[in-house]
């Protein structure tokens, strides 16, 4: 049992000495674990990025494939295109003097992802896994009023679920984001709760720009949004201005034009779980286990949905 003064996801860390951080559901969700990541590396560990890519990565040489499925993105591979969120994140790594390689990893079905992750961690000799998302979505159970986007973030879960290691565990940070998309976190928080009845919950802590990896964190996201003007990451702006201390509806890029955000001291919480519990309380991991694709992924939901009696939102009372 960990004392209270000390963190529990980096207490099921401390004897990990090879870690693959990887963001779980595609764009910028690996910018949404590096604060985890970072604090890893300042701990002296060795530390491996990956994501789930929304890049068009068909375009890269073939000498860029370290395996199927699975890309090299270094500060100097071509840009090929103007959304390219790995190869910007190697350049800010590379600017900061971290390692700054980013594995961008193929948009596809169960299958094949978890190929692309043995290969990953059988290359690197990886012994822990910590997966992030940068909302909540990767903790619906598939019955809630809304799922917000999970195709990416649940084929993720699945394909680590079959991969025995030391550790693997999920993080999600940006609590209230995912309301643009439907998303009840009244039932957010009731999964959480389920989490931690079940023993899966390692609990929470919150990102703060008085520490070291929460101001590079900010540093990080600025960079983003100025190599990507058209197309910046709302979930991680969302996040570094709550880490900044703004409040409410604070418009940071013409994408939310429109929209009313609420950016709140929530949205830096990172809430901590085991892999596997989050698998156990997923409703459909089993239809999606033998896609091969991505559409394969959404039918499979959809068809799930259309069968399971759905949760209504939960209010927060408060």
């Amino acid at each position: 049992m960990a004392s209270l003064h000390s963190n529990p996801l980096f207490a099921r860390l401390d004897s990990a000495e090879r870690v693959l951080v990887a963001g779980a559901g595609g764009g910028f969700d690996i910018y949404a674990g590096l604060p985890v990541a970072l604090s890893l590396l300042h701990r002296g560990k060795q530390v491996r990025l990956a994501n789930l890519s929304f890049s068009a990565l068909e375009g890269l040489p073939l000498d860029a494939w370290l395996a199927p499925d699975v890309a090299v993105v270094t500060p100097e591979t071509a840009l090929h295109q103007a959304y390219f969120p790995e190869r910007t994140l190697a350049q800010w790594l590379e600017l900061h003097g971290y390692p700054s390689t980013v594995h961008a990893l193929s948009r596809v079905g169960v299958q094949p992802l978890r190929a692309a992750y043995r290969a990953l961690i059988e290359r690197y000799d990886i012994d822990a896994v910590v997966l992030v998302d940068g909302g909540t979505d990767i903790l619906m159970r598939g019955d809630e009023s809304g799922l917000g986007t999970p195709e990416e973030d649940l084929t993720s879960v699945a394909a680590l679920a079959a991969i025995d290691l030391p550790e693997r565990l999920v993080v999600s940070i940006g609590f209230g984001i995912d309301a643009y998309h439907g998303v009840s976190h009244g039932l957010v928080l009731e999964n959480i709760a389920a989490l931690e009845r079940d023993g899966s919950c390692l609990g929470a802590f919150s990102v703060s720009r008085t520490t070291r990896e929460g101001a590079l964190f900010v540093d990080a996201v600025a960079h983003a949004q100025h190599h990507t003007p058209d197309h910046p990451s709302i979930v991680n702006g969302s996040i570094a201005a709550a880490v900044q201390g703004a409040f409410g509806d604070v418009q940071f890029t013409s994408r939310t034009r429109g929209s009313e955000l609420f950016i709140n001291p929530l949205m830096p919480l990172c809430f901590a779980f085991e892999l596997d519990g989050v698998a156990r309380h997923c409703l459909y991991l089993d239809r999606i286990e033998d896609t091969h694709l991505i559409r394969q992924v959404s039918s499979s939901i959809a068809e799930f949905r259309d069968e399971v009696r759905q949760r209504p939102p939960r209010r927060i009372p408060h």
